[in-house]
């Protein structure tokens, strides 16, 4: 991939989409392609078509989605898995059709299953049962991998998959109806802080463990391996560390300020009990992340107070 190769990132404005768009520039990289959802979407056979005959990229991060958090998951199901059918698909097969050299899928730590050993090595895919309050976004991005793998073993298209874990930093989603866990807890303690309320109500018991990578930590492993991977297996992302959410509620109060209660809620879904990914063939790679959480945490909540503030607390 050159300084001046055609790269198109699918999802530029979302949360890795854009800290994928950083990381290419501060490389180098001057040739991006990027379209606004209501300037190509996705969902959209023919408009993706038209798009790779019109502009011919040689590159593509796929990194468009339908993301969201359990309460997003377990409301919208039929959304969730036809979007992101139709996006992965679409794209993919335009790719192929147009002679795209390298193509990365970004997938989600989620199509494990939900009691798979810890750590999570790679060949635990479709060993056991889906999480169900997240089955049906799962569901769409294990065929997005198999889809991948069909092309690289029918066609040659040097398609790669990774596995992020729980990923979170700037351009983060703070809406409570639909974004993750630490987001969330973000925008409750900011809240509670301003409002000076005596207690924050966490769903769940708190025991639930997750790994949580920085976004620019995702960006960089993304380059890496675009540059340095090209096998049909997919490769897992993360730090190799975790944290209990009730821990994870308790850093976050601390950086924000927060000097009140915490009470969770055992009426609301824990999810999956624990989620650590085994990232040894990542590291067999020369790749580490580099963003310690509390830092990573700290640099978040800047960003949302001079960026989401306005638009998320009303």
């Amino acid at each position: 991939m050159e300084r001046d190769s055609r790269i198109f990132v699918a999802g530029h404005r979302g949360l890795a989409g854009s800290a994928i768009c950083r990381r290419l520039a501060a490389a180098g990289y001057s040739n991006l392609i990027l379209r606004d959802r209501w300037q190509l979407d996705l969902r959209e056979a023919r408009a993706v078509a038209d798009f790779f005959a019109a502009e011919q990229p040689e590159y593509v991060f796929l990194a468009a989605a339908k993301v969201g958090g359990i309460l997003a998951n377990s409301s919208r199901p039929a959304e969730f898995i036809h979007d992101n059918l139709a996006i992965q698909t679409n794209t993919i097969e335009a790719a192929r059709r147009h002679g795209v050299k390298k193509f990365l899928f970004l997938g989600s730590s989620c199509i494990y299953p939900k009691f798979a050993p810890q750590p999570i090595r790679e060949d635990s895919l479709l060993s056991g049962p889906l999480e169900p309050t997240n089955e049906w976004y799962a569901v769409a991005k294990i065929a997005g991998i198999k889809m991948a793998q069909a092309y690289r073993a029918q066609y040659g298209f040097r398609a790669i998959s990774l596995m992020p874990t729980n990923l979170y930093g700037p351009q983060d989603n703070f809406d409570l109806a639909t974004s993750h866990v630490l987001p969330a807890l973000i925008r409750k303690f900011h809240a509670a802080k301003m409002a000076g309320d005596p207690e924050v109500v966490i769903w769940g018991t708190g025991s639930p463990r997750r790994e949580f990578l920085h976004v620019d930590d995702l960006a960089d492993a993304a380059l890496h391996l675009m540059l340095h991977y090209d096998d049909p297996e997919i490769i897992n992302v993360g730090t190799g560390e975790d944290i209990t959410i009730r821990e994870l509620a308790e850093l976050v109060a601390s950086i924000v300020g927060f000097q009140g209660g915490l009470r969770f809620d055992p009426s609301k879904p824990d999810g999956t009990p624990r989620k650590l990914l085994d990232v040894t063939r990542l590291h067999s790679l020369g790749w580490r992340a580099r963003i310690p959480l509390r830092q990573g945490i700290a640099e978040t909540y800047q960003w949302f107070q001079s960026h989401a503030l306005e638009s998320v607390v009303k």
